[in-house]
């Protein structure tokens, strides 16, 4: 299993060898280091904590500053929750001790990853937007009623069924998509690109994963 962060930048296109065209996501990698690894027998659970990143050391608190001692201060930190099947984490894995760099070269060109971030939120929306309503009939004296959500209780129910789609907050869930590719890496910039669009803003931290 292989993961690291980074920083969604924008879309482009990447031409193969053949003249066709891929559309890709850049993907920024900083600083990753390992930060703590948890194990069954002490947290319950097998897990690798990354830092990602770096800001003011002023700006970090106490506890912050113990965990991570003298390995800097961390602009994130992501947990990696390892497979069940692996049992144990390997002592002599390359990413099993605290204060290990992850780069970008553990990486292939071709190699299947998932790719996890926030979306873009999109504030209070209605019904068409949000569930994709079709908006109230626009004849037989209707007016005003394009984009109404329509009837909520059903009839002879007294109650609102749990459940019932309406108009509310949007975005800003955390997405994953699966299946995607690793297109280019560019090692001189840190930069990799991924096949097709991933959640989120510029700026958004992204979590990609090869599991194996």
């Amino acid at each position: 299993m292989k993961f690291i962060l980074g920083r969604k930048l924008n879309m482009t296109q990447i031409f193969t060898a053949d003249g066709a065209a891929i559309p890709v996501t850049a993907v920024s990698v900083r600083t990753n280091i390992v930060t703590q690894v948890r194990t069954k027998d002490v947290d319950g659970y097998e897990a690798v904590q990354v830092g990602e990143g770096s800001r003011n050391p002023n700006r970090i608190n106490k506890p912050q500053k113990g965990h991570f001692k003298d390995m800097g201060s961390f602009a994130t930190i992501r947990e990696f929750r390892l497979p069940a099947h692996t049992g144990q984490v390997e002592t002599d894995s390359p990413i099993a001790k605290v204060g290990d760099k992850l780069e970008l070269s553990q990486f292939t060109v071709g190699e299947t990853v998932t790719v996890s971030a926030i979306s873009k939120g999109k504030g209070f929306q209605g019904v068409v937007k949000r569930h994709g309503f079709g908006g109230g009939p626009r004849s037989h004296g209707q007016k005003h009623s394009e984009r109404e959500p329509g009837s909520i209780g059903g009839g002879l129910r007294t109650r609102v069924p749990v459940g019932m789609r309406m108009a509310g907050r949007m975005g800003s869930d955390r997405i994953t998509v699966k299946n995607l590719h690793v297109a280019h890496i560019d090692p001189q910039e840190n930069i990799m690109y991924v096949s097709g669009a991933l959640p989120g803003r510029r700026g958004t931290l992204v979590e990609v994963v090869v599991e194996k």
